[in-house]
């Protein structure tokens, strides 16, 4: 299963652009039932997009336990961040049944759309979309970079868009969520463990700032005579960075539009993207008041694109199946998950890690070892067969 994944929307950085409603994402969808299919299983489409491949009737028998991640990509990101999580829930099921496991729920490998938001700015679109997270009709009025919005991108795709929004009848099928994910950092290299329970995610958002100045030529402008809002965007980001450290955060200015994008042309607007993440709510959203009165200072306005709360998983989940693994270790995480989705809207949900001696996400440089990996489906079939009995 790795390998066949390997080359699908690889870019020639080493990294992957596998973005939402696109012809890669096409190929992901295709590669995901193609799978479902060697297995049996029952593959249904809910109203977000999202692929839930079933084994046994959720509908007859469920509420049911899933299992899965994303295939998705941020741009240039790495092998390991979601795709593990799809291929170590497929190999768990094989797992399984090799055992001769017959479970006594349903169980539902599921692939989430649009985790990364890399396309259209909103992460973890499709969980936001089936649980109600995110309106459908904001969704449909989100522009990516080439001015195509979302719902355009999903009827291109075959979705039926009048349709898209929250899904009751998906989430009533499902009584429990677990996702296994490549960790995002070096905590469990500390830890010298390979597998380890999340606790939580912590508090995240993003948000849009526009930065105003006057377009002029490059050559004839005189410095005095200048309104250039590159200027008061890297008075912006340094603004960001000590607001961090002050506040006990990260802050990251990771994406740009620049107005008209001319090398010998003073820009007249600067829109860039901060997201700010931390362990204390009141810690980030102080490192966005102290950007925000950088932006205001330079005659600019901040926009809240997303913000999601501190997301805790279940606490008694996430101390059993610990238990259950031999007392692994159970750390936070400032990564968004799909997991912190479907536990915001009221769905028991745990999240099991493994080790990235890297500690490099968000990059071809992101890694796990295969025996990690093995570590990780062995955790997961331990984690199936005791919430299935």
């Amino acid at each position: 299963m790795w390998g066949e994944l390997e080359q699908l929307g690889k870019a020639g950085t080493g990294g992957y652009r596998r973005y939402a409603w696109t012809s890669e994402d096409a190929r992901l969808r295709e590669w995901f039932a193609g799978q479902a299919a060697a297995r049996g299983l029952d593959l249904v489409t809910d109203r977000a997009g999202n692929q839930w491949a079933w084994w046994g009737d959720p509908d007859a028998d469920g509420p049911g336990v899933a299992v899965g991640s994303h295939l998705d990509s941020v741009p240039d990101g790495g092998a390991f961040d979601g795709p593990l999580g799809v291929v170590s829930a497929l190999a768990a099921v094989d797992a399984l049944r090799e055992a001769g496991v017959r479970p006594a729920r349903p169980l539902a490998v599921v692939h989430f759309g649009d985790e990364e938001g890399a396309r259209f700015g909103i992460a973890c679109a499709g969980s936001r979309l089936v649980t109600g997270a995110l309106d459908a009709g904001r969704a449909r009025g989100l522009v990516d970079g080439d001015g195509v919005r979302m719902h355009e991108a999903m009827a291109a795709a075959g979705l039926d868009v009048e349709h898209v929004g929250r899904d009751d009848e998906a989430l009533r099928r499902v009584g429990a969520f677990v996702e296994l994910h490549v960790e995002q950092g070096r905590a469990m290299v500390d830890m010298d463990a390979a597998v380890a329970v999340g606790s939580a995610i912590r508090p995240h958002g993003r948000w849009r700032y526009d930065l105003p100045g006057e377009a002029n030529h490059a050559g004839t402008t005189r410095l005095a005579d200048r309104r250039d809002p590159m200027l008061a965007l890297a008075a912006v980001v340094l603004a960001a960075r000590a607001a961090a450290e002050r506040h006990g955060t990260v802050a990251t200015c990771g994406k740009l539009r620049v107005e008209p994008n001319g090398v010998n042309a003073i820009p007249s607007r600067v829109t860039g993207w901060l997201d700010a993440r931390g362990s204390l709510r009141e810690g980030v959203l102080a490192t966005v008041a102290d950007v925000t009165a950088a932006v205001e200072e330079h005659g600019g306005r901040v926009e809240q694109e997303s913000w999601t709360e501190v997301t805790p998983f279940d606490p008694d989940l996430a101390a059993r199946l610990a238990e259950l693994l031999g007392g692994v270790p159970v750390l936070d995480t400032g990564a968004g998950h799909d997991a912190g989705i479907l536990s915001a809207a009221g769905i028991p949900t745990a999240m099991l890690f493994v080790r990235n001696p890297t500690g490099v996400s968000h990059s071809p440089l992101e890694h796990a070892e295969p025996d990690d990996c093995e570590a990780g489906v062995r955790a997961l079939s331990t984690v199936l067969a005791s919430m299935l009995a």
